[in-house]
């Protein structure tokens, strides 16, 4: 099975174990905020995984610069 380079990076791994804690949680939110607060949690802890993977892609060295 092919991986991606990101796939193996442990803030990654991170990243989605996160991603999925805060799906378990906002589960448990009232049915009020399910639309707004919910969305946007997922949406953002989400992101981070993405952005993750999005950097590992770049070519240059001043975007993997320390």
């Amino acid at each position: 099975m092919f991986v991606f380079s990101f796939e193996k990076l442990e803030v990654w791994k991170e990243a989605i174990e996160l991603s999925k804690d805060m799906y378990k949680t906002t589960e448990t939110f009232p049915n009020e905020g399910k639309f707004g607060l919910t969305s946007q949690i997922r949406r953002a802890t989400n992101s981070i995984a993405a952005n993750i993977a999005e950097g590992t892609s770049r070519r240059t060295a001043k975007d993997h610069k320390k």
